[in-house]
């Protein structure tokens, strides 16, 4: 068992006069590569990035990038769904134990036989998951276009949607659907307190709270607005209020508070004793792994030919219907 192997990353000494930051740059530029990064990870690695976005953004620019290498500063799933796209690329993850906790929670073969189960249903998959959940799916989507999928097709369609419950479940509510939920979730939007946020509002009472729809019920109700990640960056960009309480993963706030430098987000804080609720998975990537990922080009995502295949046919799909929708 090689190094990566045992520890999902490359170690290897770093001179610490290094400029990181340089360096990085200046393998983009010698190696033609593409650095995409979600909106969770450290504040580094986002001002850094040639991209960051939420999932949708991320597979659309997967799906266009003329780069040789692509660099996903992002956890597992987003890094396959890359590879997906783009087989002859190369696509790197800083560290291949970048996992997803909502992603774990459906495994391949549950979710097969639970979907034999309703035979006359189609698929629709939330995009935080695994290559192998996506090739048991008709449709991918993401929090930012869900909903218009779910309405695109006929009232009468009957529809699985996976692996996460509270956004299949907002998804219902707001769509008028039954759709039939795996019942799965993400773990940092589960733990958000609805009694500490009710107490955070009592602190900061002109603060509106904007909520990820992978928030359970109680948080959204508590919600002004309701959003995916771009969709709640944007909201406070436009929004006239100077206060927000943010209850998704705080690595958007780094992002919001150099768009709105003026304004002040408070991260909604967990149902445990910690501040705030970053995702362990995601800040698993660092500046350091990162350069040495881009240096040795490793650790790197590979896949099974008929895996990929079928995976691509869903995520196809999305990105087709997300040009029809406009998104």
């Amino acid at each position: 068992m090689n190094e990566i192997e045992k520890k999902g990353y490359l170690e290897v000494d770093i001179d610490p006069a290094l400029d990181l930051f340089e360096e990085i740059n200046r393998m983009k530029k010698e190696k033609n590569a593409v650095l995409l990064a979600h909106y969770y990870q450290e504040p580094d690695i986002q001002d850094i990035a040639d991209y960051i976005g939420d999932s949708l953004g991320l597979a659309q620019q997967a799906a266009k990038t003329s780069a040789d290498i692509i660099v996903f500063a992002g956890v597992h799933f987003m890094a396959e769904t890359a590879k997906i796209l783009n087989p002859g690329k190369k696509v790197l993850l800083p560290d291949l134990k970048a996992g997803c906790s909502l992603s774990d929670s459906c495994p391949p073969p549950l979710f097969k036989k639970f979907k034999e189960q309703h035979p006359d249903h189609l698929v629709i998959s939330y995009i935080n998951c695994s290559a192998g959940i996506k090739a048991l799916s008709d449709i991918i989507c993401t929090s930012s276009n869900a909903k218009l999928i779910v309405d695109s097709l006929p009232k009468e369609q009957k529809i699985i949607f996976a692996p996460d419950k509270n956004l299949g479940a907002y998804i219902n509510k707001r769509s008028g659907r039954d759709m039939v939920l795996w019942s799965g979730a993400c773990m940092v939007h589960e733990l958000f307190s609805q009694e500490k946020i009710i107490r955070l509002k009592e602190r900061y009472p002109n603060a509106k709270v904007i909520a990820h729809p992978e928030c359970e019920e109680p948080v959204l109700k508590l919600a002004d607005y309701i959003g995916s990640t771009t969709q709640l960056l944007a909201y406070t960009e436009k929004d006239n209020s100077k206060e927000y309480i943010i209850a998704t993963e705080p690595g958007i706030l780094h992002q919001m508070e150099k768009n709105a430098p003026q304004k002040t987000f408070i991260p909604a804080p967990p149902d445990n004793s910690c501040a705030c609720n970053n995702c362990p998975h995601m800040k698993l990537n660092t500046l350091e792994k990162l350069y040495l990922c881009m240096k040795y080009e490793q650790p790197e995502i590979t896949m099974d030919e008929q895996l990929r295949l079928a995976a691509k046919k869903p995520i196809e799909r999305m990105l087709e219907l997300s040009r029809q929708l406009g998104l």
